[in-house]
């Protein structure tokens, strides 16, 4: 049997199978991206599909925190955009 990765929520801080979380990546050269393949090289950060645990990590700042730089707007509107079509 394979075991499943587990992964914290940045939102809610509950731990959940990588496959179900967006995986926010700071690639090497301070870059912020969405990564969708989950194998972008780079500091990761996870958040569930849930908007709610979205918008406690963006009133937080926890993304902020985290990658130790300023978050632009388009990655919180890019996981708003991809967190509606779900």
């Amino acid at each position: 049997m394979k075991k499943i990765p587990l992964r914290r929520c940045i939102g809610c801080f509950e731990s959940k199978p990588k496959n179900e979380l967006y995986r926010i990546v700071k690639t090497p050269e301070g870059e912020i991206l969405l990564d969708k393949t989950g194998k972008k090289n780079g500091r990761g950060a996870y958040i569930c599909s849930n908007k709610d645990c979205l918008e406690k990590a963006i009133k937080a700042k926890r993304l902020e925190k985290e990658f130790e730089t300023k978050i632009s707007d388009e990655i919180y509107d890019e996981l708003r955009n991809i967190m509606g079509n779900d």
